[in-house]
């Protein structure tokens, strides 16, 4: 019996040797930056065998229905901002058939690093000097965090590159692009597309890519990938079905001198309740001609929200999720929380939140908003776990912080 309890001891021993071994080993930055990502990829592969599913859950209780007043178009005027209304030109100058910008110096992006890898291009174009790292080091600290959405990357224009101007714009068209282009002024849109199988799973997943010219002889873009590569060609149509998954939202940057030559571009769009409102109107079109579209409940959704229309944005995204979105849509994009929020659905704004963070546990947006939602069914200790959680992701999210302060830290 002692023999045997000296092995067995020997043994556990040299099992927790080596396990801190290996622990210390990962620690090491260059296998920690081989091995974090495939880790990551592993467990996300684990998490879908045991809750397979290729799409985010339908609220409790949602029908299928659809909302025939919104599926119509009905055009309303936009409320008033007091913002300048700018003057487009009356006959907007013909297009040239082919337009190529000076590509920036090309760098492969990091792991969940598409977004700062993409600005970085887009900042060089006007002499920036920074890489992707000087991005997120401020805008996701944390690797594992797979997303950073448009407005951060304004807000990092805004507070790290203040001699330019930046700002986006939702419901755009390939013709808008195109016109960017003609104009000098590089375009970063945001798209949907398809994973490969051996690349986290596989499925559908969101992407930012920098355009930096077109060509009408091949009806296609010239972009800059920071995953597949410089100066590939994605044709107008594949763009256009992939954007649309985002409200075809875009983001330019551009020397303040040109703030009056970039007015002339947007036309009455320069006010964002006015581009707001055509995008409205965009959905509501294509609702009308494929009522069965689901990215086109979402835009309506999200829309919707930006008007404050919480009610109907609600019922669009009960729709949109009827319908079927995959699995990632709610690591990209946060409409249905605000708006089940705003209308007292915290047990459907929790359950979302689960799901999406079941399958991407480095998402502070998905515990922001349900950390609130806890907090307003009276769970404050659930709250102030997803308000430290969503801060132990991004120190520097200040909403987060916002939060904690406001239930007391």
């Amino acid at each position: 019996m002692s023999r045997k309890l000296t092995w067995l001891g020997w043994f556990a021993l040299g099992a927790l040797l080596a396990a801190l071994l290996c622990i210390g080993l990962y620690q090491l930055p260059p296998i920690k930056d081989r091995l974090e990502w495939r880790l990551d990829a592993a467990g996300g592969i684990a998490r879908g065998w045991l809750h397979p599913g290729d799409t985010l859950p339908t609220p409790a209780g949602t029908a299928l229905a659809g909302l025939p007043f919104l599926a119509t178009r009905t055009p309303s005027p936009p409320p008033s901002t007091g913002q300048p209304q700018a003057t487009p030109t009356a006959t907007p100058l013909p297009l040239p058939s082919r337009v190529v910008l000076d590509p920036p110096k090309w760098e492969k992006q990091d792991w969940n690093n598409c977004g700062p890898a993409t600005l970085a291009l887009g900042l060089r174009y006007f002499g920036w000097e920074g890489d992707q790292f000087d991005i997120s080091d401020v805008l996701k600290p944390d690797r594992g965090d797979k997303n950073v959405n448009i407005e951060e990357l304004v807000y990092f224009v805004r507070t790290r590159a203040g001699w330019l101007g930046v700002d986006y714009r939702v419901g755009g068209t390939v013709e808008q692009l195109k016109r960017f282009l003609a104009a000098g002024v590089p375009v970063i849109v945001e798209k949907g597309f398809v994973l490969d199988e051996n690349d986290g799973g596989g499925g559908w997943a969101g992407h930012y890519l920098l355009l930096t010219g077109y060509d009408e002889a091949q009806a296609s873009f010239i972009t800059q990938d920071t995953n597949k590569g410089p100066d590939r060609l994605v044709p107008y149509a594949e763009l256009d079905d992939g954007w649309r998954a985002f409200n075809r939202v875009y983001l330019y940057a551009y020397p303040m001198e040109q703030q009056a030559a970039i007015d002339v571009l947007l036309g009455d769009e320069a006010d964002r309740d006015v581009n707001r409102q055509h995008a409205l109107e965009q959905a509501q079109d294509e609702i009308g001609a494929k009522e069965q579209d689901a990215y086109a409940w979402f835009n309506l959704g999200t829309n919707l929200v930006y008007f404050e229309r919480y009610g109907e944005a609600a019922q669009a995204f009960d729709t949109a999720l009827s319908l079927g979105l995959p699995w990632r849509f709610t690591r990209y994009q946060f409409g249905p929380y605000i708006a089940y929020f705003n209308q007292g659905r915290f047990d459907d704004l929790v359950a979302l939140a689960d799901a999406t963070l079941y399958r991407t546990q480095k998402a502070e947006e998905s515990h922001l908003w349900r950390g609130w939602a806890r907090f307003r069914l009276g769970d404050a200790a659930g709250a102030r776990q997803d308000f430290l959680s969503a801060l132990k992701i991004n120190p520097n999210y200040q909403d987060g912080q916002y939060a904690l302060d406001y239930i007391g830290g």
